[in-house]
């Protein structure tokens, strides 16, 4: 039996996975359809992914993302997302290595390959609060804050994140009754290396993920705000590698650049989904 079915590329931002779809000529149609992105997204029965990426025309840049969480509902950004779809449009040559802009519901980002290594400039982020009021800190937990990185994120300061459960602690947290539309929940401690030691439950995929790209971004912009980082911050996921995130700042807003892996991990075909 030969099956013929939709292209796809399987691709991994430091563990936080996507199904990406050239959709440029031909449109998602039933495959933006939620019950059809969980189909896709769910391990085990599906392809298995943390969202699904629509590369799509574009009137304002090279490209447009469109991205949609495994659970359906789209989201106006994602970090690790982005640094793939930079990967992959250089591979497909929709933009250019040395540099082009990508369309996402969030505003246009700038992309390039540095080092063969994706990296794109974030719209300025100017909502950041240094403590977020009305949610209590728990034993272990130093410092809560908030910030709005495309999509919204509550961060933690911790002792140590390898005591925390994520689960246990980000659900309730992440539909608190002070963040209207919810938010994702991060948990941050000093890494050994110097930099820091990450873990997120994400909503959307209402679950911890092995990276998130968007919450490195609001980690290092409040532990820069705290005081306790500065210049280049290194942010440890849970797969083990490393998101770099480059920051400016004058006075108003913050100019955040986010570097990481974007690696294609295999071609294949959507069949019986």
């Amino acid at each position: 039996m030969i099956l013929v079915g939709r292209p796809f590329y399987k691709m991994s931002g430091s563990g936080n996975d996507f199904v990406m779809i050239d959709a440029r000529a031909t449109p998602p149609g039933e495959l933006a359809e939620p019950d059809t992105v969980r189909r896709v997204c769910a391990r085990g029965t599906g392809v298995g992914a943390d969202g699904i990426v629509f590369l799509e025309p574009s009137a304002i840049a090279a490209v447009r993302l469109v991205y949609l969480n495994s659970d359906g509902s789209r989201a106006d950004f994602c970090g690790n997302a982005t640094l793939c779809t930079t990967r992959l449009a250089v591979e497909l040559g929709i933009g250019s290595a040395r540099g082009f802009d990508i369309e996402t519901d969030s505003g246009v980002v700038s992309a390039r390959l540095t080092a063969s290594m994706p990296e794109v400039d974030l719209q300025p982020v100017t909502d950041v609060r240094p403590d977020a009021a009305g949610v209590a800190a728990e034993r272990g937990e130093s410092r809560l804050g908030f910030a709005l990185v495309g999509v919204p994120h509550l961060v933690i300061r911790c002792a140590d994140v390898a005591q925390i459960d994520v689960v246990g602690r980000g659900r309730p947290l992440r539909s608190h009754s002070t963040m209207a539309s919810g938010a994702n929940v991060n948990f941050v401690s000093p890494a050994a290396d110097g930099g820091w030691r990450v873990r997120t439950y994400e909503r959307g995929v209402e679950a911890e993920t092995l990276a998130c790209g968007s919450g490195a971004v609001a980690t290092a912009i409040l532990l820069t705000t705290w005081g306790e980082a500065s210049g280049a911050v290194k942010i440890r996921t849970s797969s083990g590698r490393v998101l770099q995130v480059r920051l400016a700042h004058d006075g108003r807003c913050w100019m955040p650049s986010l570097a990481g892996e974007g690696r294609v991990v295999y071609q294949g075909l959507l069949a019986e989904i």
